[in-house]
């Protein structure tokens, strides 16, 4: 996957977290809505981080096809 498809893919992530979010302000989500939720924000911040390590990579000189995406609980526990 390519920084253009990961940006593409992010942003198709994000809109579904805004419809879930938007279908639901004033509460009464399903369980599997909250787990849909949260497995869309996992899976956006496993983006963001793989976004990240190719640009980091690039601008070291490595190659970013090397990179990984990292397990969820990896990237939810970084510190922002």
């Amino acid at each position: 996957m390519d920084d253009a498809e990961i940006v593409r893919r992010i942003g198709e992530l994000a809109d579904q977290e805004h419809r879930l979010e938007r279908a639901h302000e004033g509460g009464g989500r399903s369980p599997e809505e909250t787990d849909e939720l949260r497995r869309i924000e996992v899976t956006l911040d496993q983006c963001w981080d793989l976004l990240r390590q190719r640009r980091a990579r690039r601008a070291a000189g490595q190659d970013p096809e090397e990179v990984t995406t990292r397990p969820g609980e990896v990237v939810e526990n970084y510190r922002q």
